[in-house]
Parts: structure tokens; C-alpha cells; sequence
């Protein structure tokens, strides 16, 4: 990218005072790296958090993926601490090898176990990844590496079928989201995720917590606390946004912005015809 690409860039981004990223899995097909690339092209940022599995060490282990969309997500986020953005990186379970550097920065990415996060209207939120509040990946991590064999399964038959969805103009759909919020355990599972991080939010005399692990996006109270989830850009493409005056909001990048501007420039027409019908 040349200079005036990246002038270009910066002047087309929304901007926040905070950005939360998790669960990229870089590393693994089943990042939607074109959405992510896309995403951090149109969005900046004072500080970014990495909020844990931005490599999925686990599946490069088994074989190694590093096409180079992946390494051109690496020079986007290296380039924005370059320009004077803070950005923290806390490891997840695929990432732990990094958990070894805590403390250190490199490349100006300060690496951290948890961090605290002050937001624009004084509200102190715990950021962390979430595993070690996973009983499975804590005590039988024979049963957590088979879950991420099955669940790599679904996302690669998912990425394809919305590939085919794509091309046909029909929308976003996530098998896995969807069938974790369908099985009994699996909502089970993200209940007690929840309430367990909301839990260890008060105990450490903090407002709420940020954290990801389970790709499930959301924004909500739990017992006084405000428990936050970035989601994941692998099925769900989510981010969470903190806007100047500490309004919190989740972003969801299912579309790239150019698709999302044909997209609009083609229900115009639409909407106009139905409202005409309707007068």
C-alpha cells in the first residue's frame, strides 16, 4: 500500500476510542480475512484491543495455513500502532504461547495477561480472553482439542455455503452460531461463561468485563455487572466499538463496505417504488 492509499484509508475510517477484536484465528481457513481486512481498512481507533486467539496456534501445529491475507492482517495492525494507536494484545488458548511474553511490546504491541480498561464515562472493565474460566480447556484438554476438530469441521462447511450464498445475493448465515444456540448444553455452556466472567468482574471491584472465547457477540447486565463479548471474525465478524462518550457498541461485518453501499444503492429504488405505491 503506498502512502497515499493509506492517507486515503485513514480519512475514510470511522473512528472510536476503542476497539475490541477476538478470535481472529489467523492461521486457519476459516477466517473470513477478506471481511477483517475490509473492516480495519474502514475503522480506526485511539486504542485496539486483541482480546485472545488472534493465532490459533493449536491447528498451525497440525499444518501449516499462512496464506498472505493473513500476513496482510498482521501489517494492518502493526501499521495502526505505528500511526500512534495503543494496541494490547491478551492471548487466548489457540495464542497461549504468548501468554510466555507478558509484559513485553513488540513492534509497539504491548502483550498482557488481563488488562484493565477505563472507558470514556469511568466505567472500569476487566479485559480478558475467557479460557481460563473454560473448565473443559482448564481440566480435559483431550476433549477441548476434540471440540475445535469438530468445530473447525462446521466453520469449513459454513464458509463454503456462504460463499454459494454470497455469489446469489442471499445474506450471512452461521451453521455453528446457530447450532450452539440450539443445543441444550451448548446454551448451557455460554450461560454459565457468562455469569462466571460477570462474577469475576465483582470480585476483582471492577464495572464489567470484555472478553471473547466463545464467539458469541453480545452487550449486556448480568447481577450489576456489564459483561461484553467481541464475538469472532470467523463466523459471527464482530467487533465491539467504543464510541467518545463510552457507549459501547457491537459491530457486525458480514458484508464488505462496498458490498454494503451496492446493497443500499439497490433497495433505494425499491423503498421509493413502495412508498409511492403506498401514497
Amino acid at each position: 500500500m503506498t502512502a497515499i492509499d493509506s492517507l486515503a484509508d485513514s480519512q475514510s475510517a470511522r473512528r472510536f476510542r476503542t476497539l475490541f477484536l477476538s478470535d481472529l484465528h489467523l492461521g486457519t481457513r476459516g477466517l473470513q480475512a477478506e471481511l477483517l481486512l475490509d473492516f480495519l481498512k474502514h475503522h480506526d481507533a485511539d486504542t485496539f484491543y486483541l482480546v485472545g486467539d488472534i493465532v490459533d496456534g493449536w491447528r498451525l501445529k497440525s499444518g501449516w495455513y499462512w496464506p498472505q491475507a493473513h500476513n496482510d492482517v498482521v501489517q494492518k495492525l502493526l501499521r495502526k500502532a505505528r500511526k500512534g494507536a495503543r494496541v494490547v494484545y491478551v492471548p487466548g488458548n489457540h495464542d497461549e504461547f504468548a501468554r510466555d511474553y507478558t509484559g513485553m511490546e513488540f513492534g509497539g504491541v504491548e502483550v498482557a495477561e488481563t488488562d484493565i480498561h477505563e472507558t470514556a464515562d469511568g466505567k472500569k472493565m476487566l479485559v480478558i480472553h475467557g479460557d481460563q474460566f473454560d473448565i473443559v480447556v482448564r481440566h480435559a484438554r483431550w476433549l477441548a482439542f476434540l471440540g475445535d476438530w469438530a468445530y473447525e469441521a462446521a466453520l469449513f462447511a459454513n464458509t463454503w455455503a456462504n460463499r454459494v450464498r454470497r455469489v446469489f445475493g442471499v445474506g450471512y448465515w452461521s451453521f455453528s452460531a446457530w447450532a450452539k444456540l440450539k443445543v441444550k448444553n451448548a446454551v448451557n455452556f455460554i450461560g454459565d461463561f457468562e455469569q462466571t466472567l460477570a462474577a469475576e468482574a465483582a470480585r476483582r471491584g471492577v464495572d464489567g468485563v470484555v472478553c471473547g472465547h466463545i464467539h458469541h457477540a453480545t452487550i449486556r447486565q448480568i447481577d450489576g455487572m456489564l459483561y461484553v463479548n467481541t464475538g469472532d471474525f470467523v463466523e459471527s465478524c464482530t467487533a465491539i466499538a467504543e464510541h467518545a462518550d463510552g457507549r459501547l457498541e457491537i459491530i457486525y461485518w458480514h458484508k464488505t463496505a462496498e458490498e454494503q453501499a451496492a446493497a443500499e444503492a439497490a433497495a433505494q429504488p425499491q423503498a421509493a417504488t413502495q412508498a409511492r405505491a403506498a401514497a
